[in-house]
């Protein structure tokens, strides 16, 4: 059995190299230097290429030089004057990290290199990536609908294409899944899982010595697939792991109240008993909303306010989820959901959920 397949030095193409050699395939690795900010990716691949050598395990393994022209394309990846977002992997800000038609361009060398492969050795050849449901909100190149249609015109363009066929075995998975199968293949293969994923990079912002922040949004989904499967990542952070897991947490919660409408657990919130003199801005856009004295301790479990700002302009809109009728605020500068606004006896009830603020103080 014959394959090819993308290995970018991160976690989910070295999963897939990790299942395709549990399942028997001949396998022929290529990666791309395309100007990545976080080409020691490279590096990482080049690490566990060897390490799979020296454990009976040969992979064919290339590298090719796109960077001359997809150097000059417009990303944050790829872009010195762009920054890397920090946040929750499918917050809007990540769309940065788009690099204009990467996939299509990947695939293409693939299948030729595939083709070749096919033709000159006679046999069947998989094309497997290793794109997951996790990439589809922010990656339209990593969505099945476009892997149908790129392989159909493959075939239309090509000669011997029934040779060649892609396989995606994690699009309907997620980075968990992914760690969860590589264990399976570790055992399997009879390989370490903690020296496989140490040489590995998620990170698209790491520092000069290949350090993780743990604060971009690879990096934090990274981090939360470690801990949903109760393991420790075993690469170096710029912080403790118990620091990068916290944010991470936090990155995950903020994103399911300010951008799913949900709602944290009472009393757990940061700012809950809080009581000091600054400002409460919104924790997405930064816009200020609360004053710390409209502050009140109302005894719900969230931070209360008996008034905004006044140029916060913070959206009202009914709300009749959950069988009640409430009054839903969302921040007037970024559309983010905050909360709800209650009118008791005692006046304007502003219920804020902790995750939403961000507090400075005098």
């Amino acid at each position: 059995m014959r394959a090819v397949m993308a290995l970018s030095g991160g976690m989910d193409s070295t999963g897939l190299l990790l299942r395709l050699l549990r399942e028997g395939y001949k396998v022929s690795c290529i990666s791309y230097e395309y100007g990545q900010k976080h080409n020691i990716e490279l590096e990482r691949a080049k690490l566990n290429i060897e390490y799979l050598e020296k454990n009976g395990y040969h992979v064919e393994h290339r590298i090719a030089d796109l960077s001359s022209a997809m150097g000059i394309f417009h990303s944050a990846l790829t872009s010195e004057d762009i920054e890397i977002p920090e946040g929750h992997y499918e917050e809007e800000q990540m769309k940065a990290t788009v690099v204009p038609n990467r996939n299509a361009i990947f695939s293409s060398i693939i299948y030729g290199y595939a083709l070749s492969i096919a033709i000159k050795e006679d046999t069947n050849v998989i094309i497997a990536l290793g794109v997951h449901s996790g990439d589809h909100a922010i990656y339209p190149d990593c969505r099945p609908e476009f892997y149908d249609s790129l392989s159909e015109s493959f075939a239309l363009g090509n000669w011997d294409s029934e040779r060649v066929s892609f396989e995606l075995p994690y699009i309907d998975g997620d980075k968990e899944s992914i760690l969860r199968d590589s264990l399976i293949s570790c055992q399997k293969l009879k390989l370490d899982f903690d020296t496989v994923f140490a040489n590995t990079n998620t990170s698209y912002n790491p520092d000069k010595d290949g350090k993780s922040s743990g604060k971009s949004g690879a990096d934090v989904e990274r981090i939360l697939a470690f801990h949903a499967i109760g393991r420790k990542d075993p690469i170096e952070y710029t912080a403790s792991w118990n620091e990068v897991l916290n944010n991470a947490l936090k990155a995950q919660l903020r994103h399911y109240v300010m951008k799913q409408n949900g709602t944290e657990r009472p009393f757990t919130g940061e700012y809950d008993k809080h009581f000091q003199q600054g400002i409460y801005h919104c924790a997405e856009c930064d816009k200020i909303l609360f004053e710390s004295e409209s502050k009140f301790d109302s005894g719900c479990g969230w931070p209360a306010f008996s008034h905004e700002t006044e140029n916060a302009e913070i959206t009202k809109l009914e709300d009749h989820s959950h069988g009640m009728t409430r009054i839903e605020v969302r921040c007037s500068g970024c559309d983010s959901h905050l909360g709800h606004l209650f009118h008791e006896h005692t006046g304007p009830r502003y219920c804020i959920n902790s995750i939403c603020l961000e507090f400075k103080g005098e």
